[in-house]
C-alpha cells in the first residue's frame, strides 16, 4: 500500500519563526564534524590547534553552504533564480547540491592546509566519516521536506508526495540507506591502520558509485541519458578509483 506523505517539515513554529528538520540536520552535521575532528586532534591523529580547528570549521561551513547552494542554482533552474535573486539565499526552503558542497569543502581544505602547512590527507580522512553520516541524515530531512522524489513506480513502498503526480520511489531514503552503509564501511576501515588519505578516497569512490546508481531512480533532468549529478558522480568514480588502485590497493 502506498504511503501518503503528509509530514510537517517544521520541527518548531513560533509565530512567523519556523525551525525545520532540514536546518537541524545541517547544524547537527557541522557539530558532529567538529566533535570528531577535535577527537582526532586530542588523539594525535590530526596535527592542528584548537584555534585553527575552530577557524577551519567556520571556513568549512561557509564553503559547503555556498558551494552546495551555488551548484543548485546553476544546475537546477538558473532562469528562475536569476529572475528571482532574493530566492538564491533561501536555504531554508531546501535546494542544495551534494557535489557543490563537496567542491566547496575541497576548496576550503586546499586553502586551509596550504595556509597552515597541514596534511590534507589527515584532514580529509578525519572529515569523511562525519560527512557521510550527516549526508545520510540529510536525505531523511529531504524526505521529510517532500523534495528530491524519485520516478513513478508501482512498488508497494512507493510514496505519494504532495503536489506531485504519481506514486514515486522514495529515492531520498534509498540514498540515506546507501550513505549509512558507506558510513559503516568507512567506520570499519577507520579502526584499522591505513595509509593516510585512504578513508577520504574510499569516501569519494563509494559516494560516487551509490549516487550514480540511485540517480537512475531520481526525477532529474537527463542529458544523453544521465543527469548532471551522475556526470559529476562519474568524475568521482574515475578519480577515486584511479587514486585508490594506483596508490593504496597495491599496498594491501
Amino acid at each position: 500500500m502506498a504511503f501518503i506523505h503528509n509530514i510537517d517539515p517544521a520541527f518548531l513554529r513560533i509565530g512567523h519563526f519556523e525551525l525545520r528538520y532540514y536546518g537541524l540536520v545541517w547544524v547537527a552535521g557541522f557539530l558532529l564534524a567538529y566533535y570528531i575532528l577535535n577527537k582526532y586532534r586530542k588523539n594525535g591523529k590530526l596535527d592542528i590547534s584548537v584555534e585553527k580547528l575552530e577557524s577551519f570549521m567556520l571556513y568549512l561551513i561557509l564553503g559547503v553552504l555556498i558551494g552546495a547552494r551555488l551548484f543548485h542554482v546553476l544546475f537546477s533552474d538558473p532562469s528562475y533564480y536569476f529572475s528571482n535573486p532574493s530566492r538564491i539565499l533561501a536555504f531554508w526552503e531546501g535546494g542544495v547540491a551534494f557535489h557543490g558542497g563537496l567542491v566547496g569543502a575541497a576548496l576550503v581544505v586546499y586553502y586551509f592546509v596550504k595556509k597552515n602547512n597541514l596534511s590534507w590527507k589527515q584532514l580529509g580522512d578525519a572529515i569523511a566519516v562525519p560527512t557521510v553520516l550527516a549526508l545520510a541524515l540529510g536525505r531523511i530531512a529531504n524526505f521529510i521536506n517532500g523534495e528530491l522524489w524519485g520516478t513513478i513506480t508501482n512498488v508497494s513502498w512507493c510514496v505519494n508526495f504532495p503536489g506531485v503526480s504519481g506514486c514515486r520511489h522514495p529515492s531520498q531514503l534509498y540514498e540515506s540507506i546507501a550513505n549509512f552503509f558507506i558510513f559503516g564501511v568507512l567506520f570499519f576501515w577507520n579502526k584499522k591502520e591505513n595509509k593516510s588519505g585512504f578513508i577520504f578516497w574510499m569516501f569519494i569512490l563509494l559516494m560516487g558509485i551509490t549516487r550514480f546508481l540511485i540517480s537512475f531512480l531520481r526525477e532529474d533532468d537527463k542529458w544523453l541519458g544521465l543527469s548532471d549529478g551522475q556526470y559529476f558522480s562519474l568524475i568521482m568514480i574515475i578519480i577515486g578509483g584511479y587514486v585508490l588502485f594506483k596508490h593504496y590497493f597495491k599496498y594491501e
